[in-house]
C-alpha cells in the first residue's frame, strides 16, 4: 500500500468498508473494525449472510444490466474494498468494452482500487476519490468526463451506501441530483438496510448500536429513491430475492435474515 494512503488511514476508528470486508472474510481491516463488526454481529448474528447476499445482489444486477439491458457504462459510488469478482469483472466478462468508474472516499479503498481494479484491454476502468455527499463534485470531475459519455445510458450503482446517510443529509436529494444528470435509458440500482422485518426489541438494540453510522429505512422510504423511474421486475424486494438464480447453491434466506431491500429502475 502506498505510504500516502497509509498516513491517511485512521486505524483507531471503525470504517464501514473495512467492517464489510471483515464480514466477507477479507483481510483488509483493523482491530477497531473487527470490534465494531463483532459488536453488531452479536446483535445480528446473520450479518455475514447479509454481506454475502448483498455482494451477490450486485453481481446479479450488473450482469442483468450488461446482458439484458445492454448497458456499457457504470458509475459505482461507494465501491468499498475490492472483492473479486468485482463489478467491472462481471460486466467486462459479458461485454469487454464496458466502461466503469468506481467512486469512494476511503484511502484504503483507494489504494486497493488503484492496484486491483484494472480494466480489460477493450474497456476502461477508473477510480475517483470523492464523497457521495457531494454529487456535483462527482459529476463535474475529470474522471467522469474521461470515463463516461453522458449522451449514452449509464448505470448508477449505489450498493449498501445510502443507509450511512441520515435524513438530515438529504440522501433522497443526493440521488435525485445524480439521476437527474443521467440520460434516458439509464438505470439506478440500490441496496439498502431496513428494520422492517425485525421485532421491536431487536430493532431498538440495533438502532442504538449503529445510530452514529447512519439509519436504516422502511420500505416506503426506500421506494422514494426511485420516484419518477420505471422499476424493473420484480420491483422492490428483499435483496436476496431480486432475480435470484440457483448458482449460489444455497437456500433462499428468510427476509429477516437479510433485512435489506434491493431494486433496479430505468430512467425514462
Amino acid at each position: 500500500m502506498p505510504e500516502d494512503a497509509q498516513r491517511l488511514i485512521d486505524t483507531s476508528t471503525a470504517h464501514p468498508a473495512r467492517r464489510y470486508d471483515y464480514w466477507l472474510g477479507g483481510k483488509d481491516n483493523f482491530a477497531a473494525d473487527r470490534r465494531s463488526a463483532d459488536a453488531i454481529a452479536r446483535l445480528a448474528p446473520l450479518v455475514p449472510t447479509w454481506a454475502r447476499e448483498n455482494r451477490w445482489f450486485m453481481r446479479r444486477v450488473v450482469a442483468y444490466l450488461a446482458r439484458e439491458a445492454g448497458i456499457r457504462q457504470f458509475l459505482d459510488i461507494g465501491t468499498g474494498i475490492p472483492t473479486s469478482p468485482n463489478l467491472h469483472e462481471v460486466v467486462q466478462d459479458i461485454a469487454p468494452d464496458s466502461r466503469v468508474l468506481y467512486v469512494d472516499n476511503d484511502p484504503i479503498v483507494l489504494a486497493h482500487a488503484r492496484a486491483l481494479l484494472t480494466s480489460g484491454p477493450l474497456g476502461r476502468t477508473a477510480y475517483l476519490d470523492a464523497d457521495l455527499a457531494d454529487p456535483d463534485a462527482i459529476l463535474n470531475s475529470d474522471e467522469v468526463a474521461a470515463t463516461l459519455d453522458f449522451t449514452q445510458p449509464v448505470a448508477l450503482s449505489l450498493i449498501a451506501v445510502l443507509h450511512f446517510f441520515h435524513d438530515a443529509q438529504d440522501p433522497h436529494g443526493i440521488v435525485r441530483r445524480l439521476v437527474g444528470a443521467l440520460p434516458s435509458g439509464s438505470y439506478l440500482a440500490i441496496s439498502h438496510n431496513t428494520w422492517d422485518y425485525l421485532p421491536a426489541t431487536k430493532r431498538a438494540a440495533l438502532e442504538s448500536a449503529v445510530k452514529d453510522d447512519g439509519q436504516c429505512r422502511e420500505r416506503a422510504e426506500f421506494t422514494r429513491f426511485f420516484d419518477g423511474l420505471e422499476l424493473v421486475d420484480p420491483g422492490v424486494v428483499v435483496l436476496s430475492e431480486w432475480r435470484r438464480d440457483d448458482t449460489a447453491d444455497l437456500p433462499l434466506p428468510e427476509a429477516w435474515e437479510i433485512s435489506a431491500y434491493g431494486a433496479v429502475a430505468r430512467v425514462p
